[in-house]
């Protein structure tokens, strides 16, 4: 088996932390952003660790469930690391849904923190 480069062991540890926070409890996620860091959520936009948390714990559901499908990861120029989740999310007793999800890694003071985040579900209007 060939070892895995650097930014992808980091870039799957990352994702399977996230997912596993977010599906037990969001209000934790704060640890994992800083107060510069950027959410876009199905095209809203939010800055800040605390508007993050916010936004992330004030969705309109009480239990959710991700299972990742694929996951790609990639060194930056500026040494930061860029993931892309593809997957599935069961909120309560809605219906399975795919969902795409980016982040930006940067490690600040020996810590991978995420400076961007961007979801969003994959509904297809084909009307």
């Amino acid at each position: 088996m060939v070892d895995q480069p650097l930014w992808e062991q980091i870039g799957s540890s990352f994702v399977q932390h996230y997912y596993q926070m977010f599906d037990s409890d969001r209000s934790q996620l704060g640890s994992i952003y800083i107060d510069a860091s950027c959410l876009t959520w199905e095209g809203q936009q939010f800055q800040g660790k605390r508007a993050i948390v916010e936004k992330l714990t004030t969705l309109p559901f009480t239990k959710i469930a991700h299972s990742i499908t694929a996951q790609d990861h990639q060194p930056t120029p500026d040494c930061c690391i860029l993931s892309m989740v593809v997957g599935q999310l069961k909120a309560d007793d809605d219906p399975i849904m795919g969902f795409h999800q980016s982040f930006i890694l940067k490690n600040i003071n020996d810590a991978w923190v995420c400076t961007n985040d961007m979801f969003r579900l994959a509904i297809h209007n084909f009307g």
